[in-house]
């Protein structure tokens, strides 16, 4: 994808999002998400299992719902989270104080040092980004060696899966396109060992990954 769809895509998101804030914990908007909270949760703290003080990143935080479940989840963990929206960062400021550090970013463009994290994670916003694989890369590279990388995101059928693909392009919400296991594992793979996928519920999927050592 050129840059400039990239762009519209994200503008589109941001928009989106931005609207979406005030609301998004309890609207039909935020279910999808809510819904993956617990799973991504227990995942987090597998991954934070036996370290002291977890060093952890939230990609696409949104309002720091999920997040301030992880600080509850996770005693003496370090939390960075990101959003593109800004609106949905100040609600993620909001609820976390100084509990976190919440930075207004692209996952595609990470401000963090190369092995920053212990583990990170990105709830329902993989199939937003424009260039999955780079954000994949960015994943990567901010991970320490050993480090788990968890994505709960949106899935469905075959049949379901190419019709909704087929709309994507004209969503007003930043849409980019909802993953095969196959095209999971591929782009996750390219970076990731151990690349673990389950199906959640009729529309939902889980896939977590580590860095190797």
């Amino acid at each position: 994808m050129d840059e400039k769809n990239a762009e519209l895509l994200r503008s589109r998101s941001r928009a989106a999002f931005d609207a979406q804030a005030p609301t998004y914990d309890e609207s039909m908007q935020g279910d999808h998400a809510r819904r993956l909270y617990p799973h991504v949760l227990a995942e987090v703290r597998r991954a934070a299992a036996g370290r002291p003080a977890p060093r952890l990143l939230d990609l696409g935080c949104g309002t720091g719902a999920l997040a301030a479940l992880v600080l509850e989840g996770v005693p003496g963990a370090r939390l960075s989270c990101v959003d593109l929206s800004p609106r949905m960062a100040e609600a993620a400021r909001a609820r976390l104080g100084e509990r976190a550090d919440v930075l207004l970013c692209d996952a595609e463009r990470l401000p963090f040092r190369d092995g920053s994290f212990d583990a990170a994670w990105c709830n329902d916003s993989f199939h937003h980004y424009p260039d999955p694989e780079r954000a994949a890369f960015q994943a990567w590279r901010v991970l320490a060696p050993g480090g788990t990388f968890i994505i709960g995101d949106a899935w469905q059928p075959a049949p379901a899966r190419a019709v909704m693909n087929a709309w994507m392009p004209h969503s007003k919400e930043g849409d980019v396109r909802i993953y095969s296991e196959a095209e999971m594992r591929r782009i996750l793979g390219t970076w990731f060992s151990d690349v673990s996928w389950c199906r959640v519920g009729q529309t939902a999927c889980v896939a977590v990954v580590r860095k190797g050592a």
